[in-house]
């Protein structure tokens, strides 16, 4: 699997409401930008929480977050890299393959039966990935690929980017 365009899809709690909002930045492969979206804040009513009860986050991370983004950029992206692994029920929604990216060895998730480690040259901490059981027989593939991209960029960075730019977002709401 050729990986040209990578969307690094991740949320940002909010702790002065309660809420979440969810943030996707498309990179090349290269890691450098090319598009980013944010949704609105997102704060589930007391009555949401007793229908939806211990599936809400999940349905919030996927329904809410990741399906209405992923319909909003403009990019055709080949990976979408998360770190949270309620994500991974996109993957039922959509057909671009979300990988969760882990420095967890054990931290395998209930979606998923295998952990694949991804090899960083610049000796970073390590990186495992995992995806739902649909696309995992692509897995060794898209290890593969993200290994090219990792000799030369540290994937966990772009997610520290999108934590910045998702804390000025809500800075600029919130001064408005």
């Amino acid at each position: 699997m050729e990986i040209g365009k990578i969307a690094f899809l991740e949320t940002y709690s909010l702790e002065d409401s309660g809420g979440v909002m969810g943030a996707i930045l498309v990179t090349d492969a290269e890691t450098k930008p090319l598009e980013f979206r944010v949704t609105a804040p997102i704060k589930p009513t007391a009555f949401q929480k007793t229908l939806y009860g211990e599936v809400l986050l999940e349905h919030v991370l996927v329904e809410l977050i990741s399906v209405p983004l992923l319909n909003a950029i403009n990019e055709q992206i080949d990976l979408i890299l998360v770190k949270d692994s309620l994500f991974l029920g996109a993957n039922a929604k959509q057909a671009i393959r979300v990988v969760r990216a882990t420095s967890d060895e054990k931290g395998k998730s209930r979606a998923s039966s295998k952990l694949e480690e991804v090899k960083q040259v610049d000796g970073t901490q390590k990186l495992f990935i995992e995806t739902s059981k649909k696309f995992e027989s692509e897995l060794q593939g898209i290890k593969e690929s993200l290994e090219k991209i990792a000799e030369h960029r540290n994937l966990d960075e772009p997610f520290e980017r999108l934590r910045i730019a998702c804390e000025q977002v809500q800075s600029q709401r919130t001064n408005d």
